[in-house]
């Protein structure tokens, strides 16, 4: 009972931590936006009219010890110079020093305001604390203290101490502050409580709430939260009233700057906390020593604890073993790549438009923080279940406890494995660069052909597979003969390049609704893709491919038409479905092998309401999170949980610069806004704020500019003469 309370409470306080990290870096970057956005229209405002500005500093707010030419430059400077870098988050402390000194000058010498003072603390608390996690200085923090520039390890332990030492004070100086406001205000309303009752009576009522009830809570609140605000205890949940509080005058009494500046300070200790000098955190560091999961720390492991292994990268098998950070278990993560890697972007790659560091993150750095985490680099070729151990193509053996497979899939042929070399399929870093080389050698070739038709081969391509691959290649193909390649050949004009996208069934876009389909298809028709409906594959070879029977010689053809799954069921002697995915129970565990799961691509799952759970990165996700919530409850002695159910967040595909689908259930959109949150999401869901900066940097110069950046030929510079036979793949990484 009592481990159960536990684990409820374990997974509440997970929650909350999680909505703070989530919330921190956003709410800190908007208060710099605001307080940026604040000084820099001050200064345009001057430097627009610069008679004015100097008037004013001779004037109104003169500094004694400056000449009032010397004042004016000097505080136009700051307002200019300082706002963009405080919100970028480059040299925070530096650019909000000036801009303090601007705010006090400005309260003491010309114009005493609330909003200058609100301003200044706020500066105080970026000169001391610095910006949060989303700036430049957070991204260059480790690596410049050691870099050669003069003075950059002494500064980096200048800021060190200053953060230490003075932090707490800071923090306190905020708390303290605003309880003093909030205190005094309780207590004008308790010394005369009809006059407030008639306050709320008639001017900022409250729905729902008589006037009489409303006026006690308000005075009550502002007596009580303030006193815990300065002893620091249940400091987060006494600063919640007072920003309702806050949000209802300014919503039905009075519309104030200043109400959105208490929403910045209050904001700031539910975000951060109350800092060192606080009773919360001496009672954190007690929770911390007698229960340590609580406090959101890794248990001890002790010698024997249980053996997780999870083999596959992916998004289902990092689930897993960050599922399993606080479980008292030894994690080891198998995979046969040292990266993980970002799939629904792997066409961008494949199409010059991404460089493979865009897409893919090393697993180690991911796994960094996560000390129960082990990861092993190493091809499996089998699991002997009997003896409980994961075989590696080397001859190791890796004894697992409890087993995750998330090995994915690859491109299927249905059964005709002897196309591959004419027709690479789009599963990994290598398969996109030898799409991305046989593409732009297309061209190449194309420049070089003296002979009309083969230059017409050449400037062929086929894509084999109308799903959400295929039409995204075939649009972005498109994309680059037409506008990113443009003007760069004498002999050929790319974007007489034919795109043709075969689908064997009726529409492409199959999953999606019919409507949606439809609108994909007509957008390929405006960027010049051929979509042939209807049509089937008979042969493809060197020189072209035989479509429901006719010939079209194109030299260059991509795969997109299927998917099998990875030799898990061999190696298990397990069921399988037609595709070989493993046939999985209600928990994702294989049948007849309860201490072994398969999830993702590797699983055949009925937890989407009775249908085959769809092989994309949310379900391999959602599996992952619940296999590791079993094994949690297994090494717990806990009940475990519900059976695994899939949720549908909804399904999107793009086809061009302004056109997308996407189908939210009931939602759906096309056009310019499905391909705005076709962007937003790809981007969110990368790992690593490096990747997801940089994708987004990349994007938007292509989007302006019509060029690609990474339209590079690697690897030989001709194309294949005679078929390699394909190399068997062992173990691939989950989708």
């Amino acid at each position: 009972m009592i481990d159960r309370t536990l684990h409820r409470a374990e997974r509440a306080l997970d929650l909350l931590r999680l909505a703070q990290r989530a919330a921190w870096p956003v709410f800190d970057l908007l208060i710099r936006l605001w307080l940026a956005q604040t000084f820099w229209v001050s200064g345009v405002v001057k430097l627009h009219d610069w008679e004015q500005a100097l008037f004013l500093a001779r004037t109104e707010y003169p500094v004694s010890w400056l000449d009032p030419v010397t004042a004016a430059v000097l505080g136009a400077a700051v307002e200019l110079i300082g706002p963009p870098l405080l919100a970028l988050g480059l040299a925070t402390r530096a650019a909000a020093l000036p801009l303090l000194a601007l705010s006090l000058i400005t309260q003491y010498a010309y114009l005493a305001l609330d909003q200058h003072l609100f301003q200044a603390v706020l500066l105080v608390w970026y000169v001391v604390l610095g910006a949060g996690p989303l700036s430049l200085d957070r991204r260059l923090a480790r690596g410049l203290p050691g870099s050669a520039l003069p003075f950059a390890q002494s500064g980096a332990r200048l800021l060190a101490g200053l953060t230490r030492y003075a932090g707490p004070l800071a923090q306190l100086l905020v708390r303290y502050w605003i309880a003093g406001v909030f205190f005094r205000s309780g207590l004008t309303k308790i010394t005369d409580f009809e006059t407030t009752v008639l306050l709320f009576r008639s001017e900022y009522s409250v729905p729902l709430l008589p006037p009489e009830l409303a006026a006690a809570a308000s005075t009550a609140f502002e007596l009580i939260c303030p006193v815990l605000l300065v002893i620091g205890l249940g400091t987060r949940l006494a600063a919640l009233p007072l920003i309702g509080m806050t949000l209802v005058i300014d919503a039905t009494y009075l519309h104030h700057v200043d109400h959105l500046y208490w929403l910045m300070l209050l904001g700031l200790i539910v975000a951060r906390g109350p800092g060192p000098l606080s009773l919360d955190r001496v009672i954190a560091g007690i929770v911390r020593s007698r229960f340590p999961r609580l406090a959101g720390m890794a248990p001890a492991l002790p010698e024997d604890a249980p053996r997780v292994v999870v083999v596959g990268g992916g998004f289902g098998g990092l689930a897993a073993v960050r599922g399993l950070a606080r479980t008292a278990c030894r994690v080891t993560l198998i995979d046969r790549r040292n990266h993980h890697l970002f799939q629904p972007l792997l066409y961008q790659v494949a199409t010059a438009g991404l460089s493979p560091a865009d897409i893919a993150t090393p697993i180690r750095s991911l796994l960094r923080d996560q000390p129960n985490a082990r990861v092993l680099l190493g091809d499996v070729s089998g699991v002997d279940s009997s003896e409980q151990s994961v075989l590696l193509e080397d001859g190791r053996r890796v004894p697992y406890d409890q087993l995750v497979l998330a090995t994915g899939a690859r491109h299927g042929y249905f059964g005709r494995e002897e196309w591959e070399p004419f027709a690479p399929g789009l599963k990994k870093v290598e398969d996109a660069t030898e799409i991305r080389r046989r593409l732009l050698l297309a061209f190449e070739e194309a420049e070089n052909a003296t002979d009309p038709e083969l230059r017409r081969a050449h400037l062929t391509f086929v894509i084999v597979g109308g799903g959400p691959t295929g039409v995204e290649l075939a649009g972005a193909i498109a994309e680059l003969a037409r506008h990113g390649l443009a003007g760069e050949f004498r002999a050929i004009d790319p974007a007489e390049a034919q795109i043709l996208l075969v689908q064997s069934g009726s529409r492409v876009l199959p999953t999606f609704p019919e409507p949606l389909s439809a609108s994909a298809a007509a957008s390929l028709e405006s960027l010049g893709v051929r979509v042939m409906t209807g049509s089937r594959v008979e042969t493809v070879d060197a020189q072209g491919v035989t479509v429901s029977g006719r010939r079209i010689p194109a030299r260059t053809v991509f795969w997109a038409a299927g998917v099998m799954a990875s030799p898990a069921a061999q190696w298990l002697g397990a069921p399988a479905d037609s595709a070989g995915r493993v046939k999985v129970g209600p928990d994702l565990s294989v049948t007849g092998l309860p201490n072994v799961f398969a999830i993702g691509d590797t699983a055949a799952s009925d937890g989407w309401d009775g249908q085959p759970v769809p092989g994309l990165a949310p379900a391999a996700k959602q599996g992952g999170i619940h296999v590791a919530a079993v094994i949690a409850a297994r090494i717990a002695g806990r009940t475990a949980p519900a059976p695994f159910r899939y949720r549908h967040a909804g399904s999107l595909a793009t086809i061009g610069r302004k056109a997308a689908v996407a189908d939210f259930g009931r939602l759906r959109l096309t056009g310019a806004a499905a391909w705005w949150l076709w962007g937003a999401v790809h981007v969110l869901f990368l790992s690593g704020m490096r990747n997801r900066i940089g994708v987004a940097l990349e994007w938007f110069w292509a989007y302006l500019t019509l060029r690609q950046g990474t339209r590079l030929i690697t690897g030989p510079s001709t194309p294949p003469k005679t078929p390699e036979p394909a190399r068997p793949r062992a173990l691939e990484t989950a989708s």
